[in-house]
């Protein structure tokens, strides 16, 4: 671990927001284990320097606790989580998740009771995991929709019917393009439910139903349309039958690139 940084946190960002959660790791996705005490303790103790939201799951809940590393002990095994004021962890099973960097991390603790500093009950004293799986960001091969495939998602956004073309996508999300005007409020962590991805090719149709959590936007001009607006979304509350969907609708962009 780095000496004396555990405490040496000069920046700090302030206390995650609900914007701020991350999901966790698709089980469908190819992320690799991080088993070095050292290594964990480093990026633990990188996490604590920068203030980075930490996203708690309970088992059998959608919606995390949200924290932060307080610290992160240069000699034990051992860290600090600050909840964020008023929440509190349940006993049993937590998945931790963040990002570091271009990386996604997730790992798992358990105790049966989560006990708090003395007098300071949003401070909570835990063990290094452990393992960690690391996701990169682009672990996840990205395809663009190939030119004449109509490939587009349609939903409803404040009451009004939406349909937008698919510019990109891959197991962990997609990207979306729209004019600057029709992006006004798709702002970071909104969620966007019930959206059909609908790729049509030849004679069929495929439909996806799932949900989507906006990740980024970014405005860009285009030469035939004008001022537009490229949205990152990622999927998000995926169960096992939806993440298999998505595959096939990927080999089928796939298949769709490979004959043009």
């Amino acid at each position: 671990m780095l000496p004396n940084e555990s405490h040496a946190v000069p920046i700090r960002k302030g206390p995650p927001r609900p914007q701020d959660a991350i999901t966790p790791i698709p089980a469908s996705a190819s992320s690799h284990e991080m088993t070095s005490e050292d290594e964990i303790g480093d990026t633990l103790t990188l996490l604590a320097a920068n203030g980075d939201a930490i996203s708690m799951y309970v088992s059998g809940t959608r919606e995390p606790v949200l924290g932060r590393i307080l610290s992160v002990d240069p000699e034990q095994p051992h860290f600090v989580m600050e909840l964020n004021e008023g929440t509190s962890l349940p006993s049993g099973r937590i998945t931790f998740v963040t990002v570091l960097r271009t990386a996604k991390l997730q790992f798992r603790l358990s105790k049966l009771d989560w006990d708090s500093l003395p007098d300071k009950p949003q401070l909570i004293p835990m063990v290094f995991p452990e393992t960690c799986a690391v996701l990169d960001r682009r672990a996840n091969e990205r395809l663009e929709t190939p030119l004449g495939t109509t490939f587009t998602a349609t939903f409803e956004l404040h009451g009004s019917p939406h349909e937008w073309s698919i510019y990109d996508c891959s197991l962990g999300g997609l990207g979306l393009h729209c004019t600057k005007g029709e992006a006004k409020g798709l702002l970071k962590g909104r969620k966007l439910p019930d959206v059909r991805l609908v790729l049509e090719e030849k004679e069929t149709e495929t439909v996806v139903v799932t949900e989507l959590e906006i990740r980024f936007t970014r405005a860009f001009r285009s030469f035939l349309a004008g001022e537009q607006t490229h949205i990152g979304c990622q999927f998000s509350n995926m169960t096992p039958e939806t993440e298999s969907q998505i595959k096939s609708l990927m080999d089928k962009v796939n298949n769709a690139s490979r004959q043009r």
